[in-house]
């Protein structure tokens, strides 16, 4: 893998593609100053002053005067890149290793020297794959106008990342409007994003393993990274924005094997996995240390240990990385568990479904890094199983990662409403219980207001998650299909802190992780006085602040591995 090549092309691939939307907005009437008022006219809108009609909806743009008024206009634009070139990597990847449903590359051309994509001098084939409008994609085809063929290739592009979104919905959600309104121009010119990732990075860097969505991602965001750094000197806290920049750092894959080959290896000695030979498991491993003991009182502690286990399935092992970024642990660790359960003697293509709903937890605070997490773990079930997706797209994998969200925009009437629709779900009333689902929401409420700040430093107590979810079930199915949207949106937020509330409230037989380092003269206000409230001997840096949480984090006798500096 030549990392050379893949820092420069991300560090420009950023700067390029925020120019890029920017300009998108820029031409729409939206600037860092100010925000031209619009008025609907037949077939689109008009900006003040200006002649031209712009054939696009009024709808979309005021959805994205909406976030850059909430937002502001430079957060808006790097959110909208980023979105972007994940989506551009997660294609990349998946064309190179023959992933995609469809089976026609979308960036590029298998064939040799061909600079335009496959998918456009293959229409028909995609047609019904992707739901398009034929008579519009041949339209626009048909003209040989070179700014037509780029309209059609957008549409394309589009309609691929939502059918994705069937499949991986935290890496191609369906995509909102005002993020399709600031899709750059010129795709398929020399020079753009998609044809330097195609050009730039070697096709054998894509084919050698997912750990290069890691890399990429890293050198994506480390100008912002020595911008925060830069300003810090100047005496500027880090502002919860500002977190992830300052504090992502892609773990190299031989420092995840020691973390995970260490703690897992002394997993299963623990729970007494059955079938599972240990010195055999010991050999697949490249930095597995034994211990220091002598071989009988090894067995004695772990004899001690499995009366307080649950002993011999695998599938109740849990591991967590609570500062997940993009992945790599959880990813090497599914690798190991892979190899755990083939020898346990589970079929192959069940495997993968099984670590990704049983065993496997994460969590960040930035969304980017987790939707890159959850699509490598993705690429590694399809790795294992070639009908994967296929599975996916008919019954939904339920599974254990996500970015810490808050709570702060849902109001007291909010929260009276929702246990309102959940008393009026249920065919009978119990006061006790409707008062013990209402005071469950105000705490998990409560508990994650201005969670973007902490993470996973947060003490979560342990709810009935289980009623919870069931609940909220009962609700959908129940009330739901009547509701308008601003209620659904209402049911998903709450899902979310019910989601995370369990993750963080849990025990895990291993917990590992590469925790944020960032000395506490350097926090904000709020995050500053959390720590000396919660983390007194710890709080110096977030680093020694994760050595409790792991602890917490941890099942008693179980094992946690972290990479830290030695001044602790």
């Amino acid at each position: 893998m030549d990392k050379n090549k893949i820092k420069s092309f991300a560090i420009w691939a950023r700067i390029s593609l925020i120019k890029s939307v920017s300009e998108k907005a820029y031409s729409i009437g939206i600037y860092e100053d100010k925000i031209l008022e619009a008025t609907v006219v037949q077939g689109g809108f008009r900006l003040e002053g200006k002649e031209e009609i712009f054939t696009l909806s009024k709808k979309d743009r005021d959805a994205l005067v909406k976030q850059v008024n909430e937002k502001g206009f430079e957060q808006v634009m790097e959110e909208v890149s980023y979105t972007w070139f994940n989506r551009f990597m997660g294609l990349r990847y998946m064309e190179v290793n023959d992933y995609l449903p469809m089976g026609i590359r979308i960036l590029s051309s298998e064939v040799e020297g061909k600079k335009e994509p496959d998918v456009l001098t293959k229409v028909s084939e995609v047609i019904d794959e992707l739901n398009l409008n034929a008579n519009e994609i041949y339209e626009l085809l048909d003209t040989g106008n070179t700014i037509d063929r780029e309209k059609a290739y957008r549409i394309i592009l589009v309609k691929q990342c939502n059918e994705l979104g069937k499949i991986i919905p935290q890496m191609f959600e369906k995509i909102s409007d005002y993020t399709e309104l600031l899709l750059p121009d010129t795709l398929l010119e020399e020079g753009s994003v998609i044809r330097r990732m195609v050009e730039d990075i070697e096709e054998s860097d894509w084919l050698e393993e997912v750990e290069i969505i890691g890399w990429m991602y890293q050198y994506y965001i480390s100008e912002k990274k020595d911008e925060v750094f830069a300003a810090l000197k100047k005496n500027v806290k880090i502002t919860k924005e500002n977190i992830p920049a300052a504090t992502q750092l892609f773990t190299p894959k031989w420092i995840v094997q020691y973390m995970v080959e260490n703690s897992l290896v002394r997993v299963v000695k623990s729970h007494g996995i059955n079938r599972i030979n240990i010195s055999e498991l010991k050999e697949k491993c490249s930095y597995y240390l034994d211990d220091y003991k002598e071989e009988s009182e090894i067995l004695d502690d772990t004899k001690s240990i499995r009366h307080r286990t649950e002993v011999g399935n695998i599938e109740n092992i849990k591991i967590i990385d609570p500062c997940m970024g993009s992945g790599h642990i959880l990813v090497y660790a599914f690798d190991f568990l892979y190899e755990i359960y083939k020898k346990a003697g589970y079929e192959g293509k069940k495997i993968p479904r099984l670590i990704l709903e049983n065993n496997l937890y994460g969590l960040d605070i930035d969304y980017r890094a987790v939707q890159l997490g959850t699509f490598a773990l993705f690429m590694k079930c399809r790795e294992y199983n070639d009908d994967f997706f296929t599975e996916v797209e008919y019954e939904y994998v339920n599974i254990n990662m996500c970015t810490i969200e808050e709570s702060n925009d849902i109001s007291k009437e909010e929260v009276n409403y929702f246990v309102n629709a959940y008393i009026e779900s249920k065919n009978y009333s119990d006061e006790v219980k409707n008062e013990k689902f209402r005071k469950d929401i105000e705490y998990l409420v409560e508990i994650f207001k201005d969670a973007k700040e902490y993470g996973s430093i947060l003490d979560v107590k342990n709810l009935n998650f289980v009623t919870l979810k069931e609940s909220i079930n009962t609700m959908k199915n129940k009330i739901i299909p009547s509701f308008q949207l601003s209620k659904h949106i209402l049911f998903e937020k709450i899902l979310k802190l019910i989601n995370q509330g369990e993750i963080l409230s849990g025990k895990y037989d291993a917990v590992i992780t590469n925790p944020p380092y960032m000395g506490i003269r350097g926090l904000n206000d709020k995050l500053s006085s959390y720590l000396c409230e919660n983390y007194p001997v710890s709080k110096y840096d977030m680093f020694s602040v994760y050595m409790e949480v792991c602890k917490k984090l941890a099942k008693e006798n179980s094992f946690y591995a972290m990479i830290t500096p030695h001044s602790w």
